[in-house]
């Protein structure tokens, strides 16, 4: 793969980040669509000043207003239904998934479409409504409000349609679990292709002048170009310590300057910390880890006395082989490139800690139950087959552990023997 590419997936991993973030705010499409519904209305005023007023039909001012009254009337309505459908299927997703798989529920394209849709035609209906009443409109401005608001209500009509269908699906838990795989599977593609983001990686920890944090938190995102700008400039090199989703605090360093001082009058300190995005909570954008581990509490939820659904949990560990399969193969396509940023080095993540987070819950949680255990064991066996010796290793040492786990809790020994024999497989005498 070319510079330019490396250059374009780190781009890429920006863009998706603050994109996702966008998404997370409900107010953003429905003011999009408030000032799309404002030009279209001065947009039918304008033809009034085309000077072919013969041209166009002779649409009544009555039979408009009696349209837009109807539009205006019917959608507060249904935006204010709407709202506390969407809020109940948000409080349905927290509390059968977990609540950490909120932002990527709250940012479901079709509903915020929908909201935007029906409040947009609300306030398009009233601009519209307001000036028809005032005589805004001549013969070609009335005809162009007609025809623009047959589209909003037909784009009405379908918004509506797909939203009942989503709104259906939206709170259930197998939608849910949907939406985290799609956010885990592309962090880990272009984790895969990028293992330390585009920088060199990281073989000990930095030495040299510490930067600090701020403030507390979570890194969700690093800026790894701005950093080998701040390095090119000063003639150094930085060692990041703290990859995305690692938590920082103002005593702990984040990073390493390869300086042996730092002159009054620069800002290098203040530049690098710039570089670093840091928030209350872990993102799935930048942290593959992050998704393993909301699908794992997933998991562990349905395992829960108070719940007991195995069938979950097993649906998740298949979802885990298939992640790791996408990871495998997207490393056999496009790993092992070389870095770009090369004046920056920052830990490359590990599949022992993807395994961890993925697996060691499930292993602990299911451990007594049968089924669970014969399809972790049967997962970790799928993955030793593929041609990647850290994850054989990874897969061979949760074998093991998991198998440790059902010893220890499975009551019968007619269980234990079919867990053994399974995972015979997958853990070498």
């Amino acid at each position: 793969m070319s510079q330019l590419s490396r250059s374009g997936l780190e781009l890429r991993n920006i863009a998706r980040f603050y994109l996702a973030r966008l998404r997370e705010r409900l107010w953003l499409k429905p003011l999009i669509s408030c000032v799309l519904s404002l030009i279209a209305a001065v947009v039918a005023g304008l033809a009034d000043h085309l000077g072919a007023g013969q041209s166009f039909p002779d649409i009544s001012a009555e039979s408009i207003e009696t349209l837009l009254s109807i539009i205006s009337t019917s959608m507060l309505v249904i935006a204010v239904f709407a709202v506390g459908a969407m809020l109940s299927a948000y409080a349905s997703a927290s509390n059968s998934a977990t609540p950490r798989s909120f932002p990527l529920v709250v940012g479901d394209d079709v509903s915020q479409n929908a909201l935007s849709t029906f409040i947009g035609a609300f306030i398009f209906s009233i601009v519209g409504l307001i000036a028809v009443l005032n005589g805004f409109y001549d013969n070609p401005g009335r005809f162009i409000l007609f025809i623009i608001t047959i589209i909003v209500f037909a784009f009405v009509i379908l918004s509506f349609i797909r939203w009942v269908d989503r709104i259906a699906r939206l709170g259930r838990l197998g939608h849910t679990i949907d939406k985290v795989e799609a956010a885990t599977d592309a962090a880990l593609k272009l984790r895969a292709r990028l293992p330390t983001l585009g920088a060199a990686k990281a073989t000990s920890t930095g030495q040299g002048i510490a930067i600090f944090p701020k403030d507390a938190g979570y890194v969700q995102n690093i800026h790894i170009a701005k950093l080998q700008a701040i390095a090119e400039q000063n003639d150094c090199k930085i060692c990041v310590c703290t990859p995305p989703g690692a938590f920082v605090s103002p005593g702990k360093p984040m990073a390493f300057i390869s300086k042996k001082d730092i002159p009054e009058e620069s800002n290098i300190v203040e530049e690098v910390i710039d570089a670093f995005v840091i928030g209350g909570e872990r993102t799935f954008e930048s942290d593959p880890r992050f998704g393993l581990i909301v699908l794992s509490e997933i998991a562990s939820r349905a395992l829960s006395p108070a719940v007991n659904d195995a069938g979950t949990a097993i649906d998740i560990i298949g979802t885990f082989v298939r992640l790791f399969v996408h990871w495998a193969q997207a490393l056999e396509e496009d790993g092992g490139l070389d870095a770009e940023y090369d004046r920056v080095a920052i830990p490359a993540i590990t599949i022992n800690d993807m395994f961890d987070d993925a697996f060691n819950a499930i292993a602990r949680d299911g451990a007594s139950s049968v089924q669970v255990m014969i399809r972790l064991q049967k997962a970790l066996h799928c993955l030793t087959l593929l041609e990647h010796d850290e994850m054989k290793q990874a897969a061979i040492l949760h074998a093991k552990l998991a198998l440790r786990y059902a010893e220890e809790s499975l009551k019968l020994p007619e269980e234990l023997e079919i867990v053994q024999s399974v995972a015979k497989y997958s853990v070498p005498e």
